[in-house]
């Protein structure tokens, strides 16, 4: 099921259509014949059953790979599209709004992977979790398969509030005492928008700087290290589509004042007249999908047509423009702060993979325990992509893994019926780029004798 998510992600009826395609190794377990759809269910409610052992599993495996004594680890949450209307107990599916901005039923995956980008470890939530809430636990396990001596967590917007920071000093003080001897350190991003109250401090600190410059800067928040980086390129770009959004929906919705009091003052047109409550219901859902309603306010209460600019919210946002703010109690320099949370980019092209050459979803199954092991069977298909990429990287190849699995399956292992009924089998010829791939991923160049195809 592993090996079918990287090559040719189907269902698991579609896995067994697969195995008629594919030649596997002498010794691959399946010389008793082809498994069964009932099989493949039945493994993956072993799986869920031994999920815990599988992890401890694979972090003894992994555990090579990752620094001990400093671990920059990269945690961010995806939402995963699933099928049915049933309800089962315990179920994960549920509605939430998805990262299309969609509301539909769903799970939510959370993914920690390290600097380098191999996923560590993951969980399955149900789809209307707060992404706050999952953080902790996540940690909490993450210590508990890795001696690791200092952690540095980056996460993204959705996971900061107050008491989060709160939380996970007292979460590093209760492992301490339980005798986890370990620095628990974090970068998380700050959704500015929320807070107010960093207006002031920014256009002071605005009016230090060179204009139209990329600049690092820090000051105190809440007793903490706060971190702005300013990107004069994206604050340009950013603040010029804002304006366009509101000139726009502005001007719409003048002319349909306009055209409310040319009908109050008795002038006709053609097509239907048009009515306050319906002037009101357009421009109030047009803002919201161009999701500028915290600027044009739509005065959905008052018996005619009006609405309002929150020209004080609007300066606000374009002070924000183009900055990324942190918040961190690590002792690390501003610019590397900041470098460190941009590779956080690399954990969404996980994503991207797992929901793109995985194809994680959407998902079919409805009980709770096939979910969790469909989750783990990519997970795992995620972890030899990426180790797949880093062998390539090592060998200073430029393929992707995507790119290397379709240059490997070219090869064929081919059978023939010879007319006095022996079957001849062999492989295609393996050029020299396959070889070159095979040995940069450090595998053996395949030979018939070492193949077998068990549906013959």
């Amino acid at each position: 099921m592993v090996f079918n998510r990287l090559c040719d992600p189907q269902s698991k009826l579609g896995v067994l259509r697969w195995l008629d395609t594919v030649a596997l190794p002498v010794g691959f377990g399946l010389d008793e014949g082809a498994p069964m759809h009932q099989h493949l269910l039945r493994a993956m409610d072993v799986i869920d059953g031994h999920h815990e052992a599988l992890r401890d599993r694979m972090a003894l495996l992994m555990r090579p790979l990752i620094d001990q004594d400093l671990s920059l680890v990269f945690y961010d949450l995806t939402t995963v599209q699933a099928a049915g209307m049933s309800e089962v107990q315990g179920d994960v599916r549920a509605h939430g709004k998805a990262k299309s901005g969609l509301i539909e039923r769903q799970f939510m995956l959370s993914l920690v992977q390290t600097a380098d980008g191999l996923p560590i470890d993951h969980q399955v939530h149900p789809g209307n979790t707060a992404e706050a809430r999952t953080l902790l636990p996540m940690i909490r396990a993450l210590v508990a398969r890795y001696p690791l001596k200092r952690v540095v967590l980056v996460a993204d917007r959705g996971l900061l509030s107050l008491s989060i920071l709160d939380e996970l000093s007292q979460l590093q003080d209760t492992l301490q005492a339980e005798g986890i001897k370990i620095r628990l350190e974090y970068i998380l991003a700050v959704p500015a928008a929320r807070y107010g109250e960093f207006a002031q401090s920014l256009r002071v600190m605005v009016k230090a700087q060179e204009p139209q410059t990329s600049w690092v800067s820090e000051l105190d928040w809440q007793s903490r290290r706060l971190i702005v980086a300013h990107d004069p390129e994206v604050a340009l770009r950013r603040t010029q589509e804002r304006r366009k959004q509101i000139d726009e929906l502005v001007k719409q919705g003048q002319e349909w004042g306009g055209q409310l009091d040319a009908q109050d003052a008795g002038q006709k047109r053609r097509g239907r007249p048009l009515s306050d409550s319906g002037a009101k219901a357009r421009l109030y859902h047009a803002v919201k999908e161009a999701n500028v309603a915290n600027l044009i306010k739509v005065d959905l209460k008052h018996e005619e047509f009006s609405f309002t600019v929150d020209e004080e919210r609007q300066r606000y946002l374009e002070l924000l423009d183009g900055k990324l703010l942190l918040v961190t109690n690590t002792d690390t320099p501003a610019a590397q702060v900041v470098t460190h949370y941009k590779s956080l980019a690399d954990i969404e092209r996980g994503f991207r993979v797992l929901k793109s050459d995985i194809e994680i979803g959407p998902v079919y199954h409805r009980l709770p325990q096939r979910i969790r092991a469909h989750a783990m069977v990519s997970f795992v298909a995620l972890v030899l992509y990426r180790v797949m990429r880093m062998r390539l990287k090592a060998s200073k190849r430029e393929e992707s893994p995507t790119r290397l699995l379709e240059q490997l399956r070219r090869i064929q292992h081919q059978t023939v019926k010879a007319q006095d009924g022996r079957k001849i089998s062999g492989l295609t010829e393996i050029n020299a780029e396959q070889k070159s791939l095979l040995s940069a991923l450090k595998l053996a160049v395949p030979t018939p004798g070492a193949m077998q195809n068990p549906h013959l």
